[in-house]
C-alpha cells in the first residue's frame, strides 16, 4: 500500500496509509447499493409512484416532488461525510476517510468542492451519454454504453495512476483518502490523563477531529521539549483558527495542553 508522509507546518512527520483504487471502489460501490436501496424503498414499499399519479397532470408539483425525491440520493456523498467525519457508509465499512492533504480535518468548502467534483471523476460524459440517448439511436446502443461507462471511469483511471491516489475532486480540494489500519494504536495517540472531576475550558474542542487531536498532541510534545516557542505560537493560532476558540490562556503550553484534556473529555464522556 502507498503511504504519504506528511510535514506538518509545526516540522512534525506524520505518514498516512493511503487508502487504494480497489478500497474506494468497493466503498463507492457499497455506497451506490444504499442509494438504490433508497429508491428502491422509496417506491416499492412507499408507493412513491401512487404518490406521483395523485397529481397526474400537474407537471410542476411532479417535479417538484421528483426533486425532492432524489435529493437525499443527489447529496448523498456531502452530508454524509460531513456529518460522519470524512466518511459515507461504504467509507465506514472499509475504513476509510477523507482528510486534508496537511492532515487536517477538511472545511466544508473542502467538501462541496470534492463532491460537486464528482461530475468530473464520475460523470464527465453523462449529459453527451443524455443527449445520444434522446436521439433514440438505436444503432448506436453500444456506443451509448461506452460514453457512459468511460465517463464513470475516469475517478478510477485517476485514483489508479496519480502519485496521492487522488481523483479530480481531490486534487482541487486538497484532499486524501486514507486507510485507518492502525485504528487502535491511532486512539491511543490521542489520549491524555484526566481526572474524573475535570472540568473543561473549550467546548469548542468538539470541531477537532480525532486526527487534528493527534497531530495536535505530536506537535505539541516535540515543541515543548526542545522549548519550540516559534511552533507553539503556530500551533495555538491553529488551534484557534480550526476550532474557533477564543483562549483566556496567556501561556500556549497551558492553551495546548487544556485543549488536548477538553478534547478526551468530550470525547470519552460521548
Amino acid at each position: 500500500m502507498k503511504t504519504l508522509q506528511i510535514k506538518t507546518a509545526q516540522n512534525v512527520a506524520i505518514k498516512f496509509t493511503l487508502a487504494n483504487v480497489f478500497q474506494r471502489l468497493l466503498a463507492f460501490i457499497v455506497d451506490n447499493i444504499v442509494k438504490v436501496a433508497y429508491i428502491y424503498f422509496g417506491i416499492e414499499i412507499l408507493g412513491f409512484d401512487m404518490f406521483r399519479a395523485a397529481f397526474d397532470g400537474d407537471s410542476w408539483t411532479l417535479r417538484a416532488m421528483d426533486v425532492l425525491f432524489f435529493l437525499p440520493v443527489t447529496f448523498y456523498s456531502l452530508y454524509t461525510e460531513i456529518l460522519l467525519d470524512g466518511q459515507t457508509l461504504g467509507k465506514k465499512l472499509l475504513h476509510i476517510k477523507v482528510i486534508n492533504i496537511d492532515g487536517f480535518k477538511p472545511t466544508i468548502t473542502d467538501y462541496i468542492m470534492r463532491w460537486f467534483l464528482r461530475i468530473v471523476d464520475f460523470n464527465l460524459f453523462t449529459l453527451l451519454f443524455v443527449y445520444v440517448a434522446s436521439l433514440g439511436l438505436n444503432d448506436a446502443y453500444v456506443l451509448i454504453m461506452l460514453i457512459f461507462m468511460f465517463g464513470k471511469l475516469v475517478g478510477f483511471f485517476l485514483i489508479l495512476f496519480t502519485n496521492n491516489n487522488q481523483r479530480f475532486g481531490d486534487i482541487i480540494a486538497n484532499t486524501i483518502v486514507i486507510f485507518l489500519k492502525d485504528e487502535v494504536r491511532f486512539s491511543h495517540t490521542i489520549l491524555m490523563d484526566i481526572k474524573d472531576s475535570y472540568k473543561p475550558t473549550y467546548p469548542n474542542v468538539i470541531k477537532l477531529s480525532d486526527n487534528d487531536a493527534r497531530i495536535i498532541k505530536e506537535t505539541f510534545k516535540t515543541a515543548a521539549k526542545f522549548n519550540d516557542y516559534k511552533t507553539l505560537i503556530k500551533l495555538r493560532s491553529k488551534i484557534i483558527e480550526v476550532a474557533d476558540i477564543k483562549s483566556i490562556h496567556k501561556s500556549d503550553k497551558e492553551f495546548i495542553d487544556t485543549v488536548l484534556k477538553d478534547y478526551n473529555f468530550y470525547t470519552q464522556s460521548m
